[in-house]
């Protein structure tokens, strides 16, 4: 079953590279019509940095193949990715969260390709305490709310019976640039706390309650990393790479999951088993969190690849 379970992770990795062939073979036979003696193509792209560790490890191998074909991708966030896709200033535009209504009408005949899946970890920097602190949906969103303010608030410590929290003041991180992180992070947060959704609810920019702004994953896990007593949310490339102390959530069914590959595979393989729409269809309403499989991690989201 773990063979099989790692072929098929396998499968969903290489639809992103197959979705950056797709996108460099249109640019590189435009080119040719325009130009049959060009050698050399330039793809530009700019966007979401929740799957940059994956798109860069993939343009490296692409163009290791591809020669002829230089892509250059910024990693912007997608709230940037889809500005420039608009403004046609780039190829192609990555983002976590999917065009809606407006950003459609100003990108007409875009395609969306979810080019692999990614979870949104909450990582904490609290001496004495390993990975798997138990929080639920609605204390996270009390947190980020800034109505938890101290780590042994009886909300977390309730939890973690078995764990000393200290009595210290609660450092939150949060996104500062537009982020589909952000907007996967909320739609969660907002599916979980009736409270949130009425006041703050879901984007890929929101207004902050409480906490520090940081530019990126890549600034979140810095900071979260550098200082005592801090909690942010990261993709779960970043966690990894920066060996970073992750919390355990509670799940629909009541049992506490740790992100990893499997318990966002199993998300996925769950909640999308109905279907999806064509690449250009609607998936304003894609939706892959808090999944139903008993070992599912709840905050798990498709990521895109955007293009004409």
């Amino acid at each position: 079953m773990k063979k099989q379970r790692g072929v098929k992770m396998n499968y969903k990795i290489v639809i992103g590279i197959v979705a950056i062939a797709i996108i460099a073979a249109g640019i590189s036979g435009y080119a040719y019509l325009s130009s049959p003696m060009q050698t050399t193509v330039m793809l530009n792209g700019s966007g979401a940095t929740f799957p940059y560790p994956l798109l860069d490890a993939m343009i490296k191998q692409y163009q290791e193949q591809r020669t002829n074909v230089q892509i250059n991708y910024q990693p912007i966030g997608s709230g940037g990715g889809i500005s420039a896709l608009e403004s046609k200033t780039v190829d192609f535009a990555a983002s976590d969260a999917p065009l809606g209504a407006v950003d459609m009408a100003k990108a007409p005949g875009s395609l969306h390709i979810p080019e692999t899946i990614g979870a949104v970890t909450l990582a904490y920097n609290l001496p004495g305490i390993p990975t798997g602190l138990h929080l639920t949906g609605e204390v996270i969103a009390d947190i980020f709310a800034g109505n938890v303010t101290t780590w042994n608030d009886t909300e977390i410590q309730g939890l973690n019976s078995n764990s000393a929290l200290p009595a210290k003041s609660m450092v939150v991180v949060h996104r500062s640039d537009g982020s589909g992180t952000t907007f996967i992070f909320t739609g969660y947060l907002s599916a979980s706390s009736f409270a949130w959704q009425q006041a703050i609810g879901q984007g890929k920019s929101v207004a902050w309650p409480a906490g520090l702004g940081a530019n990126g994953n890549t600034g979140v896990a810095s900071v979260v990393q550098g200082t005592q007593y801090t909690i942010g949310y990261v993709e779960l490339a970043y966690a990894l790479q920066n060996n970073m102390t992750v919390a355990a959530i509670k799940n629909t069914v009541g049992n506490w999951i740790l992100p990893s590959l499997n318990t966002i595979q199993l998300a996925v393989q769950s909640a999308a088993s109905g279907g999806l729409p064509a690449g250009n269809g609607n998936w304003t309403n894609v939706n892959i969190l808090n999944a139903p499989d008993p070992q599912a991690y709840p905050i798990v989201s498709f990521t895109y690849l955007l293009v004409y």
